[in-house]
């Protein structure tokens, strides 16, 4: 009977041992680092994955010490069913412990896609449709269609959008990005409207966002903007056509090649401010900050008319008279004719 008890005994401290050995493998093994001089990973884990399927697509990425010692740490932990499905970027000499808190924080890699200031509706959704992890659900032309699907089918696409870097997950659509780009719209457009100078020629939100879509074609300059605002609202006041060529390109639409002749300025369309007083029936791209914040807030001044100065920094020269405007026009003429012939 003693010597029972003895075997006993010793079986549970054999045992106990064995547990304590194992509980150190396990932890020690997830506290290992892995691969430190390698590169970030991706991994992808699908929606439904069990926890030994996860542990199998972490170890083949070789992000692992130990396969047996993740599973069997999670179910001790009480995590197999807090990992969370979605893309992740794993980086060099992470841990097992590292790894596994990730994919329950659903650290989720993020990608971005960049909307351009100046882009018009149709060149930032193919921007959009064009990258790999976002999932095409809208027709380009059927702008219609999407306004509708974003419950704004009051109004029209062109400059709704706020250009910007934004960061998705994998999977997200172009519908749910448009619809985070419009309401940083609504917002910009909020604060720069509650912001603008009294008495300006435009009696809506709407106009002033016009009137920032065209600045934006202006120039690329943000130091200009204010002063290109101010021009365009003392046209305005004086009921003089903005002529500006940006609205007529937009107004050809892709039949456009790239060069604006007379007869474009001479053709009427309901974007050409040649032909037509005030501002265009929409914005003609995506205005960006310093654009919003110069048509709410323009420039003082007298000049009436720019024209491009010819210079590699793409900047302007204002004048007060049609007669120095002209003299400008022909230095810019002579400066472009010249750079041609070298």
């Amino acid at each position: 009977m003693k010597r029972l008890l003895i075997f006993v005994i010793l079986l549970i401290v054999v045992g106990a041992a064995s547990l304590a050995g194992v509980a150190w493998w396990v932890d020690q093994s997830m506290r290992q680092n892995v691969d430190p001089q390698g590169e970030p990973i991706v991994i992808v884990i699908e929606s439904g994955s069990s926890l030994h399927r996860v542990a199998r697509l972490l170890d083949e990425a070789g992000v692992l010490d130990s396969r047996d010692a993740f599973v069997w740490y999670t179910r001790y932990r009480g995590l197999a069913q807090e990992i969370k499905a979605g893309e992740y970027e794993i980086p060099p000499g992470i841990t097992g412990l590292q790894v596994l808190e990730k994919l329950v924080a659903g650290e989720v890699f993020l990608h971005t896609v960049t909307l351009v200031e100046g882009w018009t509706y149709r060149e930032a959704l193919l921007a959009m449709q064009a990258h790999p992890a976002i999932r095409v659900t809208q027709k380009v032309d059927d702008p219609a269609a999407t306004m509708a699907a974003l419950g704004r089918s009051d109004l029209h696409p062109e400059g709704r959008f706020f250009p910007d870097t934004y960061r998705f997950e994998r999977d997200t659509s172009d519908l749910q990005l448009l619809g985070v780009a419009l309401e940083r719209m609504d917002v910009e457009l909020e604060r720069a409207w509650a912001g603008r100078k009294p008495d300006l020629p435009i009696e809506t939100p709407d106009e002033l966002l016009t009137l920032a879509s065209i600045i934006e074609k202006e120039t690329a300059l943000d130091s200009e903007r204010p002063e290109i605002a101010g021009v365009f609202v003392r046209r305005l006041n004086k009921r003089m056509r903005l002529q500006t060529d940006p609205t007529v390109i937009y107004g050809i639409g892709p039949a456009f090649d790239g060069n604006l002749r007379r007869r474009d300025l001479n053709t009427d369309t309901p974007y050409n401010t040649y032909t037509r007083h005030g501002l265009t029936p929409t914005p003609i791209c995506l205005p960006g900050r310093e654009s919003l914040a110069a048509a709410a807030d323009p420039a003082a001044g007298t000049s009436l008319f720019f024209v491009a100065t010819g210079d590699p920094d793409g900047s302007h020269y204002f004048s007060d008279t049609l007669e120095e405007h002209n003299a400008a026009v022909a230095r810019y003429l002579k400066k472009l004719k010249s750079g041609a012939n070298r």
